[in-house]
């Protein structure tokens, strides 16, 4: 799909999806030289809010759908780089708190809500913010988009207690899928919030990102190999920030399959408890390796334990050279850096490999991954959602 010039793609219906997944490591680029440029008003609007406030300050990652999961990718990590000393992290879809509001805000809680949003126009997204000005007394924002032109953007400029900060324009993903919008900002969220790493050193991630996407578009033929399997269902599993993408690569599969391919997400060690049983003889399985010496050993455990059962057809571990997985089975293996990533940054061009499996996956059931959905009851942007009045 990659080498398919854009013509040969269009007949496919998947000319704006291939494109918009293998351009992501040059958005990554953007994104970082964005974040290089803003760091010093990132940073004066984080202490300005760690002066103002008492106590520890909740920050809620939200959004829904896919920009739900950005928030569920990054929290891990971001719990032990973050500054614990005054941040505690939290990832809660704007579903939630609109829905149910007083389950989920604390109005006496300092609270910076974290809001993510391709378009910045889904009325769950919109509805989040309005719902959270009411309910919470010192509340802050920041803003993290792909739309200048959509709601959320609108509403953040000249705020001073809403930090906006724009993805770059090609993050705008076109296609019905979110895929650079996903990765531009759990990336974006990954530099303003990791304070264990320096300039240098997130610099030195994020080329090592860049350069292991690249490798991931240039073995589409690996990826394409299971593909051509006899399966029907698609199993993702990981640990740490890899189990919450793994409810992105899920819904990847399902957007872009219009639900012809089951998919089941978990942990790794979750996996046992139950949802092991989705796996039967047409059922292909991924699990996203970290890098992490100790919670490594988890991964490979439950990679090792399904290939034993010799029941799905393929077990494939997705992991660096840097920090291999030892697992006695297939492995997908990055090559081309030797910058052991940390599982917040490894997520992303791992998420590549997923989203390439999505992507074929689509074309094997003859779907059109430009626009996937034949009846048209989902949509880019959500409709059909009723907002009821809310006053605290």
């Amino acid at each position: 799909m990659f080498q398919l010039t854009a013509a040969e793609l269009t007949k496919m219906g998947a000319e704006i999806t291939t494109r918009e997944i293998k351009q992501q490591p040059e958005l990554w680029q953007e994104a970082f030289s964005y974040y290089k440029e803003n760091q010093k008003r990132i940073n004066n609007f984080l202490s300005e809010v760690k002066d103002a406030a008492h106590g520890k300050i909740r920050v809620v990652f939200t959004g829904a759908g896919t920009s739900q999961y950005v928030g569920d990718t990054v929290k891990p990590y971001l719990s032990k780089v973050g500054d614990n000393r005054k941040f505690i992290f939290e990832s809660i879809g704007t579903t939630d708190i609109v829905a149910s509001p007083a389950e989920y805000l604390h109005p006496d809680d300092w609270t910076i809500l974290v809001s993510f949003a391709r378009s910045g126009n889904s009325p769950e997204s919109v509805a989040a913010v309005d719902v959270a000005n009411k309910f919470v007394k010192n509340l802050r924002h920041i803003t993290i988009t792909c739309a200048p032109e959509g709601q959320l953007a609108k509403a953040a400029t000249d705020d001073a207690h809403n930090l906006l900060l724009m993805m770059p324009a090609r993050a705008n993903d076109q296609g019905f899928a979110m895929t650079g919008s996903f990765s531009c900002m759990a990336l974006s969220a990954l530099l303003v919030f990791d304070e264990s790493n320096d300039f240098t050193q997130k610099e030195d991630y994020v080329n090592a990102m860049t350069t292991l996407g690249n490798e991931a578009i240039a073995r589409e033929a690996e990826v394409q190999k299971i593909i051509d399997l006899d399966f029907e269902r698609i199993v993702y599993l990981g640990s740490g920030s890899l189990s919450g993408l793994t409810r992105e690569a899920s819904l990847k599969v399902l957007e872009l399959t219009a639900g012809k391919m089951a998919t089941i997400f978990d942990s790794s060690m979750g996996f046992r408890h139950g949802p092991k049983s989705f796996i039967n003889d047409k059922t292909i399985m991924f699990v996203f390796v970290n890098n992490d010496e100790y919670t490594r050993q988890y991964d490979v455990d439950i990679l090792e334990e399904v290939h034993a059962d010799k029941i799905a057809p393929s077990v494939l571990g997705i992991t660096q050279k840097a920090a291999e997985s030892n697992f006695s089975g297939d492995n997908f293996v990055f090559e081309t850096s030797d910058v052991k990533l940390p599982d917040g940054y490894a997520a992303l061009p791992f998420l590549i490999v997923a989203q390439t499996v999505s992507l074929l996956a689509s074309i094997k059931v003859g779907n059109t991954p430009d626009t996937p959905s034949p009846t048209g009851t989902v949509n880019r942007v959500v409709k059909g959602v009723t907002i009821h009045p809310f006053e605290a």
